[in-house]
């Protein structure tokens, strides 16, 4: 299963990856976000850290967890995510971000998950029609909408 969002953000590539990395701010940014901690810091966006989301489905919020290997390099720019802990564990993630211009950006996250959960027989089927577009496509989307905010007014 591959799930790709992307958006235009009104600002340098440089400006996009540092609120992008600083995942531990994304509660204060992201009404969707629970909470987000490090359980290993090995700098700045790098190390184990566990999030935990909503996903809406009008007013009610299902909640969601994982705990990642967080890589983040700010010379390239990308962030990348190993999925170790939670349904969507063995998910590899990452964040690009383009220049397309005077100070804007495409920023893309591209999920990959090659076996889904280790459901016998479901979790292929689940993972590519209901917790791929439902949730992770959909939970991803939410964040590049909040992260391009939080990016545009400063």
């Amino acid at each position: 299963m591959i799930t790709h969002n992307e958006i235009v953000m009104n600002a340098t590539p440089a400006r996009c990856f540092q609120v992008a990395a600083d995942v531990e701010r994304w509660p204060e940014l992201l009404s969707h976000y629970r909470w987000v901690r490090f359980r290993r810091r090995d700098g700045f966006g790098r190390g184990l850290v566990e999030m935990a989301a909503r996903r809406m489905f009008g007013p009610l919020g299902y909640p969601v967890w994982w705990m990642s290997e967080m890589w983040a390099d700010e010379s390239i720019p990308v962030v990348r995510y190993k999925h170790v802990e939670g349904i969507t564990a063995g998910m590899d993630v990452e964040w690009r971000f383009s220049p397309e211009g005077d100070a804007t950006t495409r920023v893309e996250i591209v999920h990959e998950w090659p076996g889904g959960p280790r459901w016998p027989l479901l979790g292929r089927p689940a993972a590519r029609w209901v917790i791929g577009p439902a949730f992770i496509h959909h939970v991803a989307g939410m964040t590049l909408e909040g992260v391009r905010r939080a990016v545009e007014a400063q």
